[in-house]
This record gives C-alpha cells, sequence and structure tokens, in this order.
C-alpha cells in the first residue's frame, strides 16, 4: 500500500505545481484568448475551467459537491478495495495514479470552483478542441491500469508448464 501512497502523492504534488505555474504564475487565463503554444501543430496551453465531467458534459448543472463527492466515494473505495484485496506491483501504481489525480481534480473544484483543465495536443492534422490536465491523464492511465492488472492471487500459484 506504500507505493500506492507515494504514487498518489507524486501526482497530487506534480498535478497542483503544473496548475499553480500555468493559473498563477504563468497567468494562462489572462493571456491573449487564454493560449499559448508551446511546440507549434502539437502541444498548446489553452485555458479552460471545467465546471462539468468529462470533455465539460454537464457543465451546465451546478455539481460541484456532487462531483467532488463522487471523487472522494471513488477515492475511498478503492483505498478500501486495494487494502482488502491487495494488488500487484502495476495494480498498486494504477490506484495511486487514480487517486493522486481524483484528489488533485477535488482541491481544483475546492479552489477555483471549476477544474483547471490547460493541456491541448494536436497531431496528423486532427484539430483536438479539449483540453485536459496531468490529473486527468493520472486518472485514465490509472483506471486503465487497474482494469488490466493481474490478479495478486495469480500471481501466487504455480506456473502449469
Amino acid at each position: 500500500m506504500r507505493l500506492l501512497y507515494w504514487t498518489a502523492f507524486w501526482v497530487f504534488a506534480v498535478d497542483q505545481l503544473s496548475k499553480w505555474l500555468i493559473v498563477q504564475w504563468l497567468d494562462l487565463p489572462n493571456l491573449t484568448e487564454g493560449r499559448l503554444t508551446v511546440v507549434p501543430g502539437f502541444v498548446e496551453f489553452r485555458m479552460a475551467w471545467n465546471r462539468g465531467v468529462n470533455f465539460g458534459l454537464f457543465s451546465e448543472f451546478d455539481m460541484k459537491w456532487v462531483l467532488i463527492a463522487v471523487a472522494l466515494a471513488i477515492t475511498v473505495g478503492v483505498l478500501i478495495w486495494l487494502h482488502r484485496s491487495g494488488a500487484t506491483r502495476m495494480g498498486y501504481i494504477a490506484g495511486g495514479l487514480l487517486v493522486g489525480g481524483a484528489l488533485g481534480n477535488v482541491i481544483d473544484r475546492l479552489v477555483y470552483g471549476a477544474v483547471a483543465d490547460f493541456l491541448n495536443v494536436t497531431c496528423c492534422g486532427i484539430v483536438n478542441p479539449y483540453a485536459f490536465n496531468v490529473a486527468d491523464i493520472a486518472i485514465f492511465v490509472g483506471a486503465i491500469g487497474l482494469a488490466f492488472a493481474p490478479d495478486p492471487k495469480d500471481a501466487s500459484k504455480p506456473k502449469k508448464t
């Protein structure tokens, strides 16, 4: 479980540091159109305040406290599940990614009233209209990792030859 907690800590720290640098230090929300090209044609900082869920869905509703509660419930659920069932190294890292990312977005909702999204990646002539952040990446990778992490009980079984 220590691996899960350390992974969550570092994901949370990197996420919050990146958001502080973008929102406070760089002041991206007040730059021209809230945009800054980092790698032309590929990476752009594009400020977006997400009050909804993925891709801004349901942002027209005031769901701040509901989304905070859901994120905290998922965090607690993942922690309890992995504590009770155990996990492989991959499972603990994936759980830490998910927990750290979820808590990073919870802090955004508490501090800013919305999640601070700023990364935009475009490639190969396909223009991506959406922005995301470090926490979003960690949540996505963590959820996929948990879905495909090997069962720790299988690791203790002798392999058939």
